[in-house]
């Protein structure tokens, strides 16, 4: 077989390889549609590649537009999937206007007036523009990891080697005249080895990207609690004792808020599980809605919950809870007969030096205890005097609290 041609198949055959691994990943993945748009975009480059070589019936000149065609498709593909992947805005209007001037270009030195060196110039300048495209929005996110950082100086070099490439080698070798002896020409070769090249670290870069999503997901699933949506007591430990760590080095104030909704047995025995599930997820929202993105907030125990709040001392943490307990004790949840009055109670403690997350739980629980006991629906706070001495100060949350029902 001629040498040329193996070079000439090595590309189609690395895009159908790659475009087949996206597909089975997406199998795996549905929820991740980039994965789909990537394995079309590989399959559309093979295509385009082998167009290169076979021509069709319907002639040379349609031939050569249908293969620029799919490359076109398969490089906005490409563009749109990496950017969707960082979860970017998608620049279609950029992409729109590079791909279409691209092949207006082309066709008018097709079919209007040919000219093969000037084909070969708007369509590399109109995907190494698609490759700068990416660049700039991949560098908004260059610095949250590897494989952002690679990616970004990929498409930077996907770009180079679209303009400088090509320039360099047109002007070096070049007018092209026809494609006589052009599938043997230095452009062509240079062309084909560099795609083949920069496609498979592109491919490489986004697997790996692709593996630290399951990876990601994975970790979530066994950290997190699939009812609430919160972190699991797990999670919680795990993420609470880094920002006590955080905290502690930076020397901020931090503080504990446990809270347990109020006779949850008996509501389930007397309006079933799936009306305790709905309570434990409304209180849930409220809570993280509360908590916002600085506080951990996880469900640790049946109907016991935790939030720990950076930046908090003893009375702001008071007023978190308070806040939290009028909110719940107030509203009304779907599923529950109308009047119906669920209510939770608060044990509050915060860090006095630098003591780690166990004491800290075991105060915030001494004086949740507190609470439940004093007739619930209420707050307590903490206040650690010694090692050995604590003690607890009731804030009484009712005028006329809930009975107790044991």
């Amino acid at each position: 077989m001629d040498t040329g041609l193996l070079i000439g198949l090595l590309n189609p055959t690395i895009a159908l390889a790659l475009g087949t691994v996206f597909l089975v990943l997406w199998f795996y993945q549905r929820h991740r549609p980039y994965l789909a748009v990537l394995a079309a975009s590989y399959w559309l480059s093979a295509a385009g590649f082998l167009l290169q070589y076979f021509t069709l019936p319907i002639g040379m000149a349609p031939t050569k537009l249908l293969s620029n065609l799919c490359f076109t498709i398969a490089a906005c593909g490409l563009a749109g999937a990496i950017v969707t992947r960082y979860e970017r805005r998608v620049p279609f209007v950029a992409i729109g206007v590079l791909a279409s001037g691209g092949l207006a270009a082309f066709c008018w030195f097709m079919f209007f007036q040919p000219d093969l060196t000037w084909r070969i110039l708007v369509m590399n300048f109109a995907f190494g523009g698609l490759s700068l495209v990416v660049a700039a929005e991949l560098r908004v996110v260059r610095d949250k990891g590897p494989t952002e950082m690679i990616l970004f100086v990929l498409s930077l070099l996907s770009g180079l080697n679209f303009f400088v490439r090509t320039l360099v080698i047109v002007i070096a070798h070049g007018p092209y005249q026809s494609y006589d002896g052009f599938y043997a020409s230095s452009y062509w070769t240079t062309a084909l080895l560099s795609h083949a090249l920069l496609s498979l670290l592109i491919a490489l870069c986004l697997f790996c990207a692709a593996a630290l999503d399951v990876m990601k997901a994975l970790k979530a699933e066994a950290y997190t609690d699939p009812l609430s949506g919160l972190l699991n007591r797990r999670g919680f430990e795990e993420r609470a004792t880094l920002l006590l760590q955080h905290c502690a080095t930076a020397k901020l104030p931090v503080a504990l808020v446990l809270a347990d909704l109020d006779h949850f047995k008996a509501l389930n025995d007397l309006h079933g599980h799936a009306a305790g599930d709905r309570v434990i997820a409304d209180f849930a929202a409220k809570l993280l809605s509360a908590a916002g993105t600085s506080g951990v907030a996880g469900r640790i125990g049946g109907e016991e919950f935790a939030v720990l709040l950076p930046l908090s001392d003893l009375g702001a943490a008071r007023l978190f809870a308070e806040a939290i307990r009028t909110l719940y004790s107030a509203g009304s949840i779907d599923g529950l007969p109308h009047g119906t009055r669920v209510t939770a109670s608060f044990g509050v403690a915060a860090r006095t030096g630098e003591e780690g997350l166990e004491p800290l739980m075991r105060c915030a629980d001494e004086a949740l205890y507190k609470a439940k006991r004093n007739g619930r629906d209420s707050v307590q706070l903490s206040h650690e005097r010694s090692e050995t001495v604590l003690v607890v100060e009731p804030l009484k949350a009712a005028e006329h609290p809930a009975p107790s029902r044991r």
